[in-house]
């Protein structure tokens, strides 16, 4: 006999379609009809649709929408308008900033003013999407914790491309839009400033990330693990306690010593999130604007040791006895 198990399977509940809950007054309509897919039904609710975009999302998808094509337009001109070698080399390619002798001045379109108008769009589209995000919760009744988590990760990308080049009085401090140019700019900026580990807010990203990855980690596995007690019905478990949250709580305070609520380990779980970009973000803004060398830094601080001396000055050899004059 085989044990339930859920962990790559899942009982899908088929019902009737659901269009929603009615909007208010000023709302646009929702387009599409609902329709149910099993194989969305494995990874999560079966029903797709309606669409609900509004005019706040349709603003968001068009600069959207219009920065990607710069950026990629702008790469396909880097291989030669060749779609073989633009797909080939896709990983490499890059839309750079101005260079730094530009300062904070608009350079000309083919020396980084393209890179500025891509990075303005997509600036504008996250925050039509925040501000979508914002009221679409409050015409819900819902709590506005999604748009401020979102506005945490949008803090990290100003931080990265407009407010430390403001500050730097450089557009060329800023990132370049690509894949393995950013992670070339990322490896630079570290080496630049002595070393981004000992940077403590780079510290408590590092680990508000591992944290959040552990955090929905054992709480995704003791939910599935009491599912088969109810435990996805979570809200239920909730205000009706259970056998799958007391089983849960059990084996918490079994492994652990306490056990978290239903309702509290969410609360860890988003501050853990919103906190890695928060800090990350801090630790970039201080590189540069107050701290120069972080090695040093961390010397001074007693964070890092003072490594000895590896290198010595060379020997002239007419200096040596025995030598000839």
């Amino acid at each position: 006999m085989f044990e339930y198990q859920n962990l790559f399977t899942t009982v899908q509940a088929v019902g009737p379609i659901h269009h929603g809950v009615e909007l208010g007054e000023g709302n646009s309509p929702r387009t599409g009809e609902p329709k149910l897919f099993s194989l969305l039904g494995w990874i999560g609710n079966a029903q797709l649709g309606p669409i609900y975009l509004g005019g706040l999302g349709l603003a968001s998808i068009i600069c959207g929408m219009l920065s990607f094509n710069i950026i990629g337009f702008n790469m396909l001109a880097q291989v030669n308008w060749d779609p073989i070698q633009f797909v080939r080399q896709l990983f490499w390619l890059a839309l750079e900033p101005p260079a730094p002798q530009n300062g904070l001045h608009f350079p000309p379109m083919n020396q980084g003013g393209w890179w500025m108008f891509a990075g303005a769009l997509l600036t504008t589209s996250m925050f039509l999407w925040f501000a979508r995000t914002y009221r679409r919760a409050r015409e819900l009744g819902m709590g506005t914790h999604i748009a401020w988590a979102f506005l945490s990760a949008i803090w990290l990308f100003l931080v990265l491309g407009f407010i430390r080049p403001l500050l730097m009085g450089s557009w060329g401090e800023a990132v370049p839009f690509g894949i393995f140019p950013h992670l070339d700019w990322t490896a630079a900026f570290s080496i630049r400033y002595g070393n981004l580990f000992y940077n403590p807010f780079h510290m408590l990203s590092i680990a508000f990330l591992y944290g959040s990855a552990l955090l929905f980690a054992m709480h995704g596995a003791t939910i599935l693990a009491v599912s088969r007690f109810g435990g996805e019905r979570e809200i239920e478990q909730i205000t009706d306690r259970g056998t799958a949250s007391e089983r849960a709580a059990l084996f918490w305070r079994w492994t652990m010593g306490f056990n978290a609520t239903m309702e509290s380990i969410h609360r860890w779980a988003w501050w853990f999130a919103v906190l890695t970009p928060l800090t990350g973000g801090i630790g970039i803004l201080l590189t540069g604007t107050v701290v120069d060398n972080w090695y040093l830094w961390a010397v001074k601080h007693h964070v890092a040791p003072m490594y000895p001396a590896v290198w010595t000055p060379p020997i002239d050899p007419a200096l040596l006895q025995g030598a000839k004059p």
